[in-house]
């Protein structure tokens, strides 16, 4: 099996297969809006398949659980197993666990993505570009803004635990090191663990301090959204704070649109949840297929929007 990188383009041509196959699929949680805009492209592609049978079920954050799953679904013999991985450094156990039976991450990078077993693949987005994308826009509004002489802002990042938080985080660091960007300072970084209510907290003690900021950064639109709550119920005008997120959710639209949201990242979550269907039953069939399948990010801002407005 070839480690390289390819488009969603070359999806479609990955087979299908004709005979009757059952796929397990595993999901960290049932109760995130995008992964289960994720799972749903999983399931109705699945049922858009001849004989295909997908078997999903929740891990409710739990590594230990998600584990049991993949153990139980090889004893059941099923063909294939797709994992949305829990905690992203359980990678080799769970590697491990499906054994000689074909596995395909989604969504979150295992810790073990480059040392994959031949029967095992990886299909999501390249977190560089996400992050990348979302903090240089903000970078550009700052400077339009006339605040290339300082600016200061706030850092929402998700569960420590996820390689698309780590990634993301960097991102916004690496962006802020470029001489185009230095004049961004971060006050101060904590984890929102990718939900709305927890980023609404944060910011809500984080505005009870009086710091002035021009800026935030989120590491995904859940939480861009709940520092927008925060601001909002403080009587901050959004016209003076520039808020970035990544996802393109339905609701990080709506805030767009209403002119909270400044920027966010388009990462296609029914083609994550399509594409891990596919590859699954490539690899379950003997095809030679990619190790690494990344579905490209695109950059939302208002000047676009509608054109990702008709795919939510």
């Amino acid at each position: 099996m070839k480690r390289i990188l390819i488009g969603a383009g070359l999806l479609a041509l990955m087979g299908t297969g004709a005979a009757a196959q059952t796929i397990g699929a595993t999901i960290a949680r049932f109760d995130d809006n995008w992964l289960t805009v994720m799972r749903n492209g999983m399931t109705e592609h699945a049922a858009s398949l001849s004989g295909v049978d997908l078997q999903v079920e929740d891990a409710a954050d739990d590594v230990a659980k998600q584990l049991d799953q993949v153990t139980n679904f090889v004893a059941a013999g099923v063909d294939a197993i797709i994992v949305n991985i829990v905690d992203t450094s359980a990678g080799e156990a769970m590697s491990a666990a499906a054994g000689n039976v074909p596995l395909v991450f989604v969504n979150r990078e295992p810790d073990n993505v480059d040392t994959l077993p031949s029967t095992q693949a990886f299909v999501a987005s390249n977190e560089i570009e996400s992050g990348t994308l979302a903090a240089f826009e903000g970078c550009k509004l700052l400077r339009a803004a006339g605040k290339a002489g300082g600016a200061r802002g706030y850092l929402l990042m998700g569960q420590l635990s996820n390689q698309a938080a780590v990634q993301r985080t960097k991102d916004v660091d690496d962006v802020i090191g470029m001489d185009m960007c230095s004049f961004i300072s971060i006050i101060d970084r904590q984890t929102a663990n990718w939900n709305r209510e927890e980023a609404q907290n944060l910011m809500t003690n984080w505005l009870s301090a009086g710091e002035e900021f021009d800026v935030v950064f989120a590491n995904n639109d859940e939480m861009a959204i709940g520092a927008i709550q925060a601001m909002k119920a403080a009587g901050i005008g959004m016209a003076d704070v520039v808020v970035t997120g990544v996802d393109a959710s339905q609701d990080a639209l709506l805030a767009m649109q209403a002119g909270d949201l400044d920027v966010t990242v388009f990462q296609d979550a029914v083609g994550q949840g399509a594409g891990s269907v596919d590859t699954a039953i490539a690899i379950a069939n003997g095809e030679d297929v990619a190790q690494k399948v990344y579905i490209p990010f695109q950059l939302v801002v208002p000047s676009n929007i509608d054109q990702f407005l008709a795919r939510n």
